[in-house]
């Protein structure tokens, strides 16, 4: 059984995707790579740097140029968090491999960014943590070919139920 070339994590941001993303790559044998780093590289900024002085839909653009100009083969991918707002770039995960959403509830998330210093979420600054993830639920939901609960459990759980559902995806007949 051969399990995909390409996985993408996407989510909130504080979801996890870089922390599962690098565990699911050692497993698998694919080479990990984070957006975010591409994104901050490209810009020679931080995220937070670019929202700042650029506003939040130059982040997002960044986002999805990163994306579609990603080698994805042999990858697991860990995407901005604003990636899901791109029909493009999400046409490129899906075409390469499946994508992943890693789901954590709001309070999870409000633990693990809120004492943080601002991580440059791709949204109007005055959006408020419930709004945004209340707007990229839906959207998350939509894009994802499957969704594990990243917000309950340590990362090397969220691997094994990637791991499984991708095995048993792998063996179920096709259309």
């Amino acid at each position: 059984m051969q399990r995909p070339q390409t996985i993408s994590l996407i989510g909130m941001p504080g979801a996890g995707k870089s922390t599962v993303g690098r565990l699911l790559a050692q497993r698998t044998g694919l080479e990990f790579v984070d957006s975010d780093q591409l994104i901050e590289a490209r810009a020679g900024a931080g995220l937070q740097t670019i929202v700042d002085s650029r506003g939040f839909m130059a982040l997002r653009a960044l986002d999805e140029q990163v994306v579609l100009d990603l080698p994805l083969r042999g990858r697991v991918v860990a995407t901005g968090g604003s990636v899901i707002y791109s029909r493009r770039a999400l046409q490129r995960l899906h075409s390469a491999g499946p994508v992943i959403w890693l789901r954590v509830p709001l309070e999870t998330l409000r633990a693990r960014i809120g004492t943080a210093p601002p991580r440059g979420i791709a949204n109007p600054p005055d959006s408020s943590l419930e709004q945004i993830h209340a707007e990229r639920e839906p959207l998350c939901a939509e894009a994802a070919d499957f969704s594990v609960d990243a917000g309950g459990q340590d990362p090397g759980a969220v691997v094994d139920a990637i791991l499984a559902w991708l095995d048993a995806s792998q063996t179920r007949p096709g259309p």
